[in-house]
C-alpha cells in the first residue's frame, strides 16, 4: 500500500515539484495551500507531512501545534520545510514536536532521502514497540506507549512527540547511564543532524511536566542522563 504523504506550502511551484517527485517515487500525495488547509487535509492521516513554516496566516509551527492537540494527529511525523536555517530556529521546530528541519532552497534528494529514514524510524518505533510492554506504571505516573498518553494519577500530561518518546526511551532503560547521543540516536535517528542542546532542552521541558516525579532523572555530569527508581 503507497504510503500517503501531505505537502503543505504557500507556493505552488514548491508544491508542484514536491508532488512530482514525491509520486513519482511511489507515494500517493496530498496538498495544501495554508495551515488551516493542512489542518483539514490532516484528518485523512496521512503518514508522514513536509510542511513549510512561513506561511501567512496560520504558519507550520502552528500547525503542529494543533496536531498535538489532537490525539489522532499528533505522532504523525512531520519534516520542517523553511527558508530559515539558524541554530535557534532549528531548536524551537524540534522542541514542538517536529521530526526533522530542511531549509530551502529545496533539494529533491535530500527531501526523499529524509521521508524515506521518517518512515523507517516510524516503523521501526512500532516494530520496537511490540514485544515490550505496552503501559508503564512507576506509582501513580502511567504511560500508554501505544496512544501516546500519560497522566499522573488523574492529570494528563502534555507531552510532544518527541518528548514522549525520550521519556519512554529513558524508562525502559532505568538504571542506565544514556550519553546525549544515544538518546538523540533512539529518538530522532541517526542520520538526522540534531544539536545535543536539543536533548536539554526536551528533558527540562520533560521534568516540569512530571512535577514530583522530576527527581526521577538524574543528569549525569559530562555523559548524559538516567532515569532511577525512587
Amino acid at each position: 500500500m503507497k504510503k500517503n504523504i501531505l505537502v503543505v506550502d504557500d507556493e505552488k511551484d514548491i508544491i508542484d515539484l514536491l508532488s512530482y517527485n514525491l509520486t513519482k517515487e511511489g507515494f500517493a500525495v496530498i496538498t495544501a495551500r495554508s495551515g488551516h488547509e493542512a489542518l483539514e487535509r490532516v484528518k485523512q492521516k496521512p503518514d508522514l507531512i513536509i510542511l513549510d513554516v512561513m506561511m501567512p496566516g496560520m504558519n507550520g509551527l502552528q500547525v503542529i501545534q494543533e496536531m498535538k492537540k489532537n490525539k489522532s494527529s499528533a505522532s504523525i511525523p512531520v519534516i520542517l520545510l523553511t527558508a530559515k536555517g539558524n541554530e535557534t530556529d532549528e531548536i524551537v521546530g524540534l522542541e514542538i514536536g517536529a521530526d526533522d528541519y530542511i531549509v530551502k532552497p529545496v533539494k529533491i534528494g535530500k527531501i526523499i532521502a529524509r521521508v524515506h529514514a521518517a518512515l523507517r524510524r516510524k516503523e521501526q518505533a512500532v516494530n520496537d514497540a511490540l514485544p515490550q510492554t505496552d503501559l508503564i506504571r512507576i506509582k501513580e505516573l502511567e504511560i500508554n506507549v501505544s496512544s501516546y498518553t500519560a497522566k499522573i494519577g488523574k492529570s494528563k500530561l502534555v507531552l510532544p512527540r518527541k518528548e514522549f518518546e525520550t521519556l519512554v526511551y529513558l524508562i525502559r532503560n532505568k538504571g542506565r547511564v544514556l550519553s546525549r547521543e544515544a538518546i538523540l540516536n533512539a529518538v530522532w535517528g541517526e542520520n538526522i543532524h540534531v544539536v545535543d542542546r536539543t536533548v536539554d532542552v526536551h528533558i527540562r521541558k520533560i521534568r516540569e511536566k512530571l512535577g514530583s516525579y522530576a527527581d526521577h532523572i538524574e543528569t549525569v555530569p559530562g555523559v548524559g542522563y538516567k532515569f532511577k527508581v525512587l
